[in-house]
């Protein structure tokens, strides 16, 4: 007599089990909630049940069937629950959440993959090859994926694979297309993987797939956070906060030098101001201060800081003129050069090589519909930061084509504290990873609230409102001491030797 309690959470009846099932059915121990489909948990929904526990629900079923269709690409349930498999059984099978629904076809090829039980799982190439075949959906969704659907996934392998992943699933449906009887689908997912490579000519469906073919590929994902971005910021009253007419060369100098020390480009204050204003170039820290040198350059040009591009190619002018003079201590950084390595910080892999041009156009597309100041240059500093397309640097070129922004438009610009260092990072990580997008705007608002009240018009005085409002401590001390960066009062201005 079976053991109920060594039973699967859920579990098809069979004959040998039909005399157990009723009495424990009758003492309340299982439950029924399908055709022969049984639990011994009481509490949970079926559906819940039915999707924890599919596959080895699907072997009970359906012993030896192949996973095929769009569920051999997709590897869950469509939309409408539906599972599409091969099998020899003549109809549907309806679970809680779920529906089977099997189909005559080849059998497994040895090329199919074993999975859970006795299924199969159609390897990528047949899986392709089959979803060429187009189908319609009489009643929820339809057994394949539509021609913009798999451009997708082509375009995916793409940019997560390269060429090589792609030509060998080319040559993997070769292989087998006569097997399957789908020289036809073959002929088709031939000439639409050459389209995609540039090599042929096919009418693609997909934006992203007409994108590649015309040479400028990009990153979906990234493009829907840019478009969710953009949601939240035009949907946010915009703010004004016009720079100060007594704005000195100490505004520049300390955006320079905060910019460059969130990157860990650290200097005392002091040695910083001989390096920009005396040009002392430490003998020990050539190219630290070089990277300091070069980006108060660049800020402290109120004619480069008041251009902004007009169009994508613009942009990427001035990404590379603007890199150039930042990196130019940095010769094995290629300045002004575009990445030819992926990077990542963390766990954030940033847009491939070949995808930062192409993902810049889009994001500029999308840029060009804020009106807001503000709100243009948050979405300009997020889409340089998320884009990533320079070897080195690309933080601080983020934060020089934000304050672009603010200066063209004659309101104050926005700088990054030291202590406010990880309120930053922290909210750039929030939105890269997390799709969290309030963060980064209430983070940069609050720093532009912060630099619009600092009196700039004076190295020294402004050195001691950074002090006294705790501008130059260290973040993760400040954090551990429940100290903050402190807005400026009136009493901040106020010299110590002042009556």
């Amino acid at each position: 007599m079976p053991d109920f309690s060594t039973m699967p959470e859920v579990f098809v009846s069979t004959a040998d089990l039909a005399t157990v099932v009723s009495r424990e059915m009758k003492l309340g121990r299982l439950r029924k909630i399908g055709s022969r489909l049984y639990t011994r948990n009481l509490k949970e929904q079926p559906e819940k049940l039915v999707q924890r526990n599919l596959w080895p629900l699907v072997d009970a079923y359906l012993p030896g069937a192949l996973i095929a269709d769009r569920t051999a690409l997709e590897n869950r349930p469509a939309a409408d629950g539906s599972v599409f498999l091969i099998a020899d059984h003549k109809r549907g099978i309806t679970l809680p959440g779920v529906m089977l629904r099997p189909r005559k076809g080849p059998p497994p090829l040895d090329t199919d993959r074993p999975f859970i039980g006795s299924l199969r799982l159609a390897s990528p190439a047949r899986a392709f090859l089959e979803n060429m075949r187009p189908s319609r959906a009489r009643s929820g969704v339809a057994r394949t994926l539509s021609r913009r659907e798999l451009e997708e996934r082509l375009d995916q392998i793409l940019r997560q694979s390269g060429e090589p992943a792609i030509q060998r699933l080319r040559d993997d449906a070769r292989g087998i297309a006569n097997q399957l009887g789908m020289a036809d689908e073959f002929q088709n997912l031939d000439a639409l993987i050459g389209s995609l490579l540039g090599t042929r000519e096919m009418r693609l469906a997909s934006p992203v797939a007409i994108a590649r073919a015309s040479g400028m590929p990009y990153d979906p994902p990234r493009l829907e956070l840019f478009q969710q971005l953009f949601a939240e910021l035009a949907g946010t009253a915009p703010v004004t906060r016009p720079a100060r007419h007594t704005d000195g060369p100490a505004l520049p100098f300390f955006e320079a030098y905060f910019s460059n020390f969130i990157e860990g480009t650290e200097f005392a204050v002091d040695e910083a101001a001989d390096i920009v204003f005396n040009g002392h170039i430490p003998a020990a820290r050539p190219a630290d201060a070089h990277d300091v040198l070069g980006t108060w350059e660049v800020i402290s040009d109120q004619r480069e800081m008041s251009r902004c591009p007009k169009s994508s190619h613009e942009l990427m002018m001035l990404l590379a003129s603007r890199h150039a003079q930042i990196m130019e201590g940095r010769p094995d950084k290629g300045p002004g050069k575009f990445k030819t390595d992926p990077n990542r910080a963390g766990g954030t892999l940033f847009v491939a090589p070949e995808l930062v041009e192409g993902t810049l156009t889009k994001g500029f597309e999308i840029y060009r519909g804020l009106t807001s100041p503000l709100h243009r240059a948050i979405f300009m500093m997020f889409l340089i930061a998320e884009v990533h397309p320079f070897a080195d640097g690309n933080g601080r070129v983020a934060r020089i084509m934000m304050n672009a922004e603010l200066v063209a438009a004659s309101e104050s610009r926005i700088i990054v504290p030291t202590v406010f260092r990880n309120n930053y990072l922290m909210a750039l990580k929030a939105l890269s990873q997390n799709r969290i997008i309030g963060a980064i705007i209430r983070t940069l608002d609050f720093a532009q609230r912060y630099t619009a009240a600092v009196d700039f018009s004076d190295l020294a005085r402004a050195r001691l409102i950074l002090d006294r409002t705790n501008a130059f401590m260290d973040p993760n001390e400040a954090d551990a001491a429940g100290t903050r960066l402190l807005l400026p009062t009136q009493e901040m201005f106020v010299q110590d030797d002042e009556p």
